[in-house]
């Protein structure tokens, strides 16, 4: 039976299955961790609603978020100029 999956047409959906679990797992272990709005224990729960901006900024204003901020959304930026620039007509 595992002679059936383990063929080589099945390792990119392997990878592709493995990396979505992967981006999962990290998105639940952030939340948990260092989310302020997430209380696991008891005495966090019993705090109710915290009006705590702060923490919560620093949450949201990650590096990844800071990094983007000011880029132009495009995926490949030079291949988009090249067949978009009207000069080069």
């Amino acid at each position: 039976m595992a002679n059936r999956w383990l063929r080589p047409e099945v390792y990119p959906l392997f990878a592709a299955v493995g990396a979505a679990i992967g981006i999962c797992g990290f998105q639940l272990v952030r939340n948990i961790c260092i989310n302020p709005e997430v209380r696991v224990n008891k005495e966090g729960r019993k705090a109710g609603v915290l009006e705590n901006f702060a923490e919560g900024e620093k949450y949201t204003e990650h590096f990844l978020r800071k990094y983007v901020r000011n880029r132009s959304p495009e995926i490949m930026p030079s291949l988009n100029n090249f067949f978009a620039d009207p000069s080069r007509n």
